[in-house]
């Protein structure tokens, strides 16, 4: 079971027998709470990246020191210096240890070619790891759905039966 799972389950034990309304509420309530929280948090921050990606570009900007580059065109540079070597293609966004490829992030040759090529690192960082989309993320609102008695519902779905 997953945390987020295990979060709802211990969310809801007390509201497990409510009827289906009052436990729709229950979680309206808990879910608003909690994007406005995550909402708050993310215009708190003053970093390029989400805090998770920022903590795991540290490591590899450490790791990044020292290599041995060698630039094999414009764009395109062989790092070497670790276990790994990497071929790093600067234009594309690729590196032959796919790290940069797959996660849309820079891995550990991918920042020593561009720390070679005095690019910044978070102009290649897929957008979706900037606080900018983060903020995006959280940047709607969850009502509350009021009222049954302040409903607005149609005559046609009013007189429609849903069985259980």
């Amino acid at each position: 079971m997953t945390n987020m799972v295990e979060s709802l389950n211990n969310m809801l034990v007390n509201a497990r027998d409510f009827p289906y309304v009052a436990l729709l509420d229950v979680i309206q309530e808990k879910m608003s709470k909690w994007w406005n929280d995550r909402r708050i948090i993310a215009m708190a921050i003053t970093a390029p990246l989400t805090p998770s990606w920022e903590s795991e570009f540290r490591p590899r900007f450490a790791q990044s020191n020292g290599k041995h580059i060698l630039q094999l065109n414009p764009v395109t540079y062989h790092v070497k210096g670790s276990e790994l070597e990497g071929v790093v293609d600067i234009f594309n966004k690729t590196c032959t240890c796919k790290e940069f490829d797959i996660d849309k992030l820079l891995c550990v040759h991918a920042i020593a070619a561009v720390h070679h090529a005095q690019v910044s690192v978070y102009s290649l960082v897929s957008p979706y790891y900037t606080k900018e989309y983060y903020v995006l993320a959280y940047s709607e609102t969850i009502y509350p759905v009021g009222s049954q008695s302040q409903w607005d519902v149609p005559n046609e779905v009013a007189i429609r039966v849903v069985w259980p």
